[in-house]
């Protein structure tokens, strides 16, 4: 068989590798080569819409336009957002775009600049 290692997640056996990256066939987790539970303590990794990884103070681009929330305007494509930094849940950039201010984004609809 193989010498993979079991999801931190999920505990199952069918992990297989995906270049740098152990993915859970079950359920969608990701972790690097060599690190566990404790790795996640110390930062967790996002990455935008084409696998490059984010980091506090990168300047990103938006790939789609965005509705913005409780307003009738958008977030247009190409939009340059300066010094994002990385928060926890489920819109993982925390911002302020020119023009509407301090909002959450999805690294997602997102490309490193």
């Amino acid at each position: 068989m193989h010498n993979l290692p079991k999801c931190p997640k999920c505990g199952s056996e069918y992990t297989y590798l995906d270049g740098p990256l152990y993915v859970c066939p079950e359920c969608a987790h990701e972790w690097t080569v060599g690190t566990s539970d404790a790795g996640k303590e110390a930062g967790r990794v996002v990455r935008d819409a084409f696998g490059n990884e984010l980091q506090d103070g990168d300047t990103v681009t938006v790939i789609k336009d965005l509705k913005v929330k409780g307003s009738s305007s958008v977030v247009k494509v190409g939009t340059k957002v300066k010094n994002i930094r990385i928060v926890d849940g489920d819109h993982d950039i925390d911002c302020r775009i020119e023009g509407f201010g301090s909002m959450q984004l999805k690294s997602e609809f997102v490309k490193k600049a």
